[in-house]
């Protein structure tokens, strides 16, 4: 009995602090001065969102892609399209030869389907 007992005061601990502690955050409570959760696909005014552009150019081969149908890479807390797979396995391999701007960078080249 007293085992049982130790049990309902441990569970309602923690029950508190997952409803109005620490844990409110998890299960999505807070403590009353976060902005509330929007639906998904609703933006708020404080909110932002990053749009990508329509179009950006392959760092590999230097084409100019359709970002909605792109291979997209993600690379220094910047994302990168790619025409093919290929390119895009290319700049994962070394993405450090591919950024930075740098001119006389040599491109591959290539044609894919």
């Amino acid at each position: 009995m007293e085992a049982l007992l130790y049990f309902a005061v441990w569970a309602g601990f923690i029950f508190l602090m997952m409803r109005f502690g620490c844990g409110a955050h998890i299960m999505g409570h807070g403590h009353g001065n976060e902005p509330t959760l929007n639906k998904p696909g609703q933006a708020s005014d404080h909110e932002f969102r990053w749009v990508p552009p329509k179009q950006d150019t392959d760092p590999v081969c230097g084409k100019t892609v359709e970002t909605d149908k792109a291979k997209p890479s993600i690379h220094a807390g910047n994302v990168y399209y790619f025409c093919a797979r290929e390119c895009r396995e290319i700049f994962e391999a070394a993405p450090d030869l591919y950024v930075g701007g740098n001119p006389n960078q040599p491109r591959l080249e290539h044609s894919h389907a």
